[in-house]
């Protein structure tokens, strides 16, 4: 890719995960293909079977400070950011940087369900501050305070897609001039009103999930964090900054057709992967990995596969495909961004990390799924996609010819 206005550089990341809290342990993890799923204990959910999910059991130590209040997915946030933040050398000058963060429980996990028996003895006993960390947009606020950022500040709720969207937003703020650096990425904090709610719609697996798989029985929440940080180029080449990959292009569509459900035949999907191709100005042959959403449900999966087969239609070989929710669990806002950082590990290693537990793939004809153990393969182009509840969908093009 020639060194043209526009040219969006990732020159740091920060993760905050289930398998690790640094990029390298991380990529450790998913090259030896190590899960973090694993169920609750019945003492932490005694409302029936357990549920499985991937969590961070390490410390999330963020100091704090007098009249702000932070939630977990606040911490994990500010965690993920501030590596980002280092990574990219911005640390000393942080003040222009501008910041778009994603959630979807924010603060509620904070939030007792006292609350709703008994409001005047829960705000008397200290709730008052929790309600104050419950709204989305509380995580952007905590970032850009911890960080000292003063750019622009956004929060992005979309569903799933969010954490794909933020970094979107973000690279198009850069592009138009808005500011010359962005962190972008998102936070989530595992939450029993959230695991309630998809145990209430029966989209749980109460095993391991098996993304892409005949045998498929639903998904695994997880919890984590990860901010990538973007400027143009030729400002990451004229001071040198090490250069994870070039963003090269993305789209976001909806697929206006269910509130739950994805589009059967995944047009959003499809739409949004032609779409962010079109903008990185990229053939079909030259795609060599998808990494999907991949959650393992009995509809979306089936629905994600035919997004995929009509949007790479007319290619020479069938497209690389796998999950990183195998590994992670569904980690919601924070979701898009975690396999973002992914994809990249994934470029930069030239390695393709396979869907855990994949046995009895789906047959679909055109995608070629990388199962079972990680594949040796040069990847200078690659593509992460999101979708969530609502319809929304969101694919990012990142290529290592920067």
């Amino acid at each position: 890719m020639s060194d043209v206005a526009g040219a969006i550089a990732i020159t740091g990341i920060g993760i905050v995960s289930p398998l690790g809290r640094t990029v390298d342990s991380v990529f450790d993890a998913l090259v030896t293909c190590r899960s973090a799923l694993a169920p609750l204990s019945p003492a932490e959910w005694p409302h029936g079977t357990p549920p499985v999910v991937a969590r961070i059991t390490e410390p999330l130590n963020v100091q704090r400070r007098k009249g702000f209040r932070l939630s977990r997915t606040d911490r994990l946030a500010v965690l993920a950011a501030r590596d980002a933040l280092s990574d990219a050398g911005w640390s000393d000058d942080p003040a222009g940087c501008g910041l778009i963060a994603s959630t979807t429980v924010g603060g509620l996990p904070e939030i007792s369900p006292t609350l709703a028996r008994d409001p005047r003895r829960y705000f008397r006993r200290g709730g008052f501050s929790a309600v104050t960390a419950y709204q989305n947009s509380h995580v952007a606020d905590a970032v850009s305070e911890y960080l000292s950022l003063e750019g622009p500040r956004f929060a992005v709720s979309v569903a799933c897609a969010s954490g794909s969207m933020a970094i979107a937003l973000a690279a198009r703020m850069v592009v138009g001039g808005t500011a010359s650096r962005m962190l972008a990425g998102g936070a989530e904090a595992l939450c029993e009103f959230t695991l309630s709610g998809f145990n209430g719609l029966q989209a749980l697996d109460p095993e391991p999930c098996r993304p892409f798989d005949k045998s498929r029985n639903g998904l695994n929440l997880g919890e984590g964090a990860a901010f990538l940080a973007l400027e143009e180029l030729s400002r990451a080449k004229a001071r040198k900054a090490r250069v994870y990959a070039v963003l090269r292009g993305w789209a976001m569509t909806n697929d206006a057709y269910h509130l739950t459900a994805p589009h059967p035949h995944g047009s959003g999907i499809s739409c949004s992967v032609l779409g962010a191709m079109r903008l990185a100005k990229v053939g079909l042959d030259e795609v060599g990995y998808v990494n999907a959403h991949g959650t393992g449900t009995l509809l979306n999966d089936v629905a994600e596969a035919e997004g995929y087969q009509a949007a790479f239609r007319g290619r020479r070989d069938p497209i690389p495909v796998s999950s990183s929710k195998s590994y992670f669990g569904h980690c919601l806002g924070a979701a898009g961004a975690i396999e973002a950082v992914v994809t990249l590990l994934s470029m930069r290693a030239s390695t393709l990390f396979p869907t855990l537990r994949q046995h009895d793939p789906l047959e679909s004809p055109g995608i070629d799924w990388i199962a079972d153990r990680p594949r040796r393969r040069d990847v200078p182009l690659a593509i992460s996609v999101s979708a969530g509840f609502g319809g929304s969908n969101a694919s990012l093009v990142f290529g290592l010819d920067g």
